[in-house]
């Protein structure tokens, strides 16, 4: 397969405005992924040379996360929207470059796999002129039929136009199709928009492939291959199949999940060997946890790189640029953001830690809070190794504290800290004995002199 060019078509020019949304549809998220990347990240595992995406007018921002999300994209735009063979021949320009393997995709079906994918090159590896995606749904109503002869695809018949018998068919158009580039252009072109709504339809092709008496199959796959999205509610329940998939990929590598049902992973989520995740957990995107660390309930993580041996929560937040190293101990209620920990430091309450570096070996105490923002600029604070940081201490950035240094419990730093140096920022406690008597009753004579 790998000898063959392919040229992948990704329509993506749908307004979808039954999601009550200001974004492109295809720009929604599922496993903390646009609907458009999940689609191009399939193309680009089944081998595709050369992507284009088809895009509507005033689409900019479709066409800047197709470049993103693979770079070399080509985009082009539909200007009318006359159908789906009208839409592909907006990238005429690429298909006239001669692809031996030309695929049709839709942007809003994130579910496709690669392997489904490159089922249907194979086809066309094989002879096929056209090779069009089929599932067998529960309820078939309101799909297109797959009218088979033999094992060749005779047409695709929309429910409105097919007889009794043939909605009887529980095979259905998938909307996905394959064309063998030599002779793509001579099919597309022959399409006419000759039906109740004047566009330009793919469906077409099946009549037009066997005219040329060339051979148009059928490859069948599962109906969450092509789950299309056009509600809120649709995206909801394709989020739920990913979660499934993902969970399932990870715990067959070796992960331990607890209650899987309540761990939400991204699409680009890493996992080393024998990591345990525990309940209620969230992965957003650019996660990788090494081997052996574990994971507590309740705890959220985004763009963040967890190290061997690591004990993250529960209640832990880690922001991006989260970086901790082997042996790690993160607690409850603790935040990190743009940080890195080293080897074996700890900071395992009620602790915020931003724009810094934690040495090795190093404790952060309860309570304690890096200073990091000044109201107009963030700034940044170096913490050696062997520190002490005590409970309730504040370091305002931008400041240095050197190795084996000691930050009395209670301070607020102000001036680096050299190694080995005791920094002491409060106070001096003053009592003054025999007084607190007096002071609740004069809290007291206020009090009643304020409800009279």
């Amino acid at each position: 397969m790998l000898e063959r060019s392919c040229l992948a078509i990704v329509l993506a020019a749908g307004e979808g405005t039954r999601m009550r949304s200001g974004r492109a549809k295809v720009l929604h998220e599922v496993g903390g992924r646009s609907l458009l990347a999940h689609v191009l990240e399939a193309v680009r595992a089944a081998g595709c040379t050369a992507t284009a995406v088809v895009v509507g007018p005033d689409a900019e921002a479709v066409a800047i996360e197709a470049r993103r999300a693979l770079p070399g994209t080509e985009t082009f735009v539909q200007s009318q929207r006359r159908g789906t063979a009208h839409a592909v021949l907006a990238a005429r320009q690429a298909i006239a470059r001669g692809a031996d393997d030309i695929l049709v995709i839709y942007g809003d079906t994130p579910l496709i796999r690669p392997q489904t994918l490159s089922r249907m090159r194979a086809a066309l590896a094989e002879g096929a002129a056209l090779a069009v995606l089929g599932f067998r749904p529960q309820d078939p109503s309101g799909y297109g039929r797959l009218v088979l002869d033999a094992d060749e695809l005779v047409a695709i018949r929309e429910e409105v136009e097919a007889s009794a018998a043939e909605r009887a068919i529980g095979l259905c158009n998938g909307g996905l199709m394959a064309f063998a580039g030599k002779t793509a252009l001579a099919i597309l072109d022959q399409i006419g928009s000759d039906n109740r709504k004047n566009e330009f339809y793919l469906t077409d092709a099946v009549a037009i492939v066997r005219a040329m008496k060339l051979e148009a199959v059928v490859i069948e796959t599962e109906e969450d291959d092509v789950r299309g999205i056009n509600t809120k509610t649709q995206l909801a329940e394709t989020e739920a199949v990913l979660q499934q998939r993902l969970r399932k990929a990870a715990m067959e590598a070796g992960v331990t999940l607890i209650a899987p049902e309540t761990v939400f992973l991204s699409a680009d989520t890493k996992f080393g060997r024998d990591v345990v995740v525990e309940p209620f957990v969230v992965f957003g995107p650019g996660v990788t946890v090494e081997d052996n660390a574990v994971i507590h309930s309740f705890s959220h993580f985004i763009d963040s790189h967890i190290g061997k041996g690591a004990s993250v929560g529960p209640f832990a937040r880690l922001r991006p640029g989260a970086r901790l190293g082997a042996d790690v101990h993160i607690g409850n209620f603790v935040e990190i953001k743009a940080s890195v920990i080293e080897d074996g430091a700890k900071a395992n309450h009620l602790a915020y830690i931003g724009d810094a570096r934690l040495g090795a070996g190093s404790n952060f105490g309860a309570g304690a809070i890096v200073c990091n923002y000044d109201g107009m600029a963030k700034h940044r604070t170096d913490i050696g190794k062997g520190v002490f940081i005590g409970s309730n201490s504040s370091l305002v950035a931008p400041i240095t504290v050197g190795d084996g240094a000691y930050v009395a419990t209670g301070s607020v730093i102000t001036h680096d800290v050299p190694p080995d140096g005791l920094a002491i920022a409060r106070e001096r406690q003053v009592v003054k004995e025999n007084r607190a008597s007096r002071l609740r009753a004069l809290k007291g004579a206020g009090k009643k002199k304020a409800a009279e």
